[in-house]
């Protein structure tokens, strides 16, 4: 069988399937059609399983001519999950996010897979891409294949892949990010391997899933740690009349020992503020704490109020009150040039500043008004970015340094700026780090 399976991988005869068509799945769809694969995407959002089926995007860097090709190659996007017996390969692509108290919410996984596993069939591989924590995939998806009397191995195959998207980075695409594999055995792991070596420039094999499942957590957690530093050295700079972006720059000249990582308004997206608090709850089942994660998330999580302290500290400096003030927010998505809202540090801004009583208005060229999440829902359309509403608002608060924006006219036309991502030079009065 597993002869079999690898055969029609090389001879590019599977079928793929992959569940979740959100910014980690849809790529992952385009990927496998530009390399003639025929694939099934699966979702319970029938907006995107119409957008997709009509030649529409839903994601920016997602093109209206990728999806047209991918049809071509017989790209199906549908909700109906009785297709899973039709494809040969099974990728879920999913949310991992947290509960209330920062505990994993594996819901999506468990029930995808109850909504899929009545249509396993012999020869079938399925692989996770979903962030969690070490020891998901044997804990919560062998059992279940186990339960319908497949063996592992031999005639069905599992692995585990972790999803390394970076939206809006051009230097690196799906196909060009080294992608890390695993098996939960030899067999497994070769057909993995040989499944996205055929797709993806680079593949590294791990010697388990549970290596390959705490890799992507350690990548998340570096760069989650290492934003929390900087953001308290932000904080103590700033209380020394320091740049701290002037530091930064500083030391990234030294070409050794030394990564930059860059202060903001807080985490957004949905791996950084998210994927270590999987480690630190898997830890604290076993007697263990994580205190540099826990802290790290600490400050991290605060900087959306240090912002707002900001923003009245110089609101009381001109004689105004926030409550009344009209303030220009620039930029919704958590990083630039990009159009995804998820976790963003300037949604909890937003909240925060309109229940204090300020007249809240926002620019952001990707999104003509914000849309309803889990946590918010804010009647705000996007604003043109003019004259006119420069001049009127008495703080202009940069959130989202989205490179479309025009600098010049911002610094010229508005009042006060609160620049949180150090875009300006502060030595001029109308620049105020945040």
């Amino acid at each position: 069988m597993k002869k079999t399976i690898l055969s029609k991988i090389s001879s590019k005869k599977s079928t793929i399937g992959i569940i979740g068509l959100g910014y980690v799945g849809l790529p992952l769809v385009m990927r496998f059609a530009e390399e003639g694969y025929k694939v099934i995407g699966f979702d319970i959002n029938k907006d995107k399983i119409d957008s997709l089926n009509n030649g529409k995007s839903y994601i920016k860097h997602i093109l209206q001519d990728q999806l047209i090709m991918a049809s071509k190659s017989g790209f199906l996007a549908t909700s109906d999950f009785k297709k899973i017996s039709l494809v040969d390969v099974i990728i879920i692509c999913v949310p991992t996010p947290l509960g209330s108290h920062h505990e994993p919410d594996l819901s999506y996984i468990k029930d995808t897979l109850k909504i899929i596993s009545p249509y396993f069939s012999k020869g079938q591989v399925l692989i996770l891409e979903s962030t969690t924590y070490p020891g998901t995939t044997e804990e919560e998806i062998l059992p279940v294949i186990e339960n319908l009397n497949f063996k592992i191995g031999t005639d069905f195959f599992v692995g585990y892949s972790p999803e390394r998207e970076d939206p809006g980075n051009k230097n690196f695409t799906t196909k060009t990010i080294p992608k890390i594999v695993s098996g939960h055995t030899k067999s497994c792991l070769s057909i993995v391997s040989a499944l996205y070596s055929n797709i993806i420039d680079e593949v590294v094999s791990v010697s388990s899933i549970k290596v390959a499942e705490m890799t992507k957590i350690l990548e998340n957690i570096h760069r989650a740690v290492n934003i929390g530093l900087v953001n308290e050295l932000k904080i103590v700079a700033d209380k020394m009349d320091i740049d701290i972006f002037d530091v930064i720059n500083a030391a990234s000249t030294k070409p050794f020992g030394f990564t930059a990582y860059y202060p903001g308004p807080g985490l957004g997206g949905h791996c950084i503020p998210i994927d270590p608090f999987y480690l630190t709850w898997k830890a604290k089942e076993l007697g263990m704490s994580t205190r540099f994660i826990e802290l790290a998330g600490e400050i991290n999580e605060s900087m959306p109020i240090y912002v707002i302290q900001k923003i009245v500290e110089t609101l009381n400096n001109v004689n105004k009150s926030i409550k009344g003030s009209k303030i220009l927010v620039l930029g919704l998505s958590y990083k630039k040039n990009v159009d995804d809202l998820r976790e963003s540090p300037s949604l909890k801004i937003i909240h925060k500043l309109t229940s204090m009583g300020a007249k809240i208005s926002f620019s952001d060229p990707f999104f003509d008004n914000i849309p309803v999440t889990r946590k918010y829902n804010f009647d705000l359309k996007s604003s043109p970015l003019t004259k006119t509403i420069l001049n009127s608002s008495d703080i202009v608060l940069l959130s989202t340094d989205h490179d479309i924006f025009d600098y010049d006219l911002i610094f010229k036309e508005a009042k006060l700026i609160v620049d949180t991502r150090g875009r300006y030079n502060n030595s001029n009065p109308k620049i105020v780090r945040a």
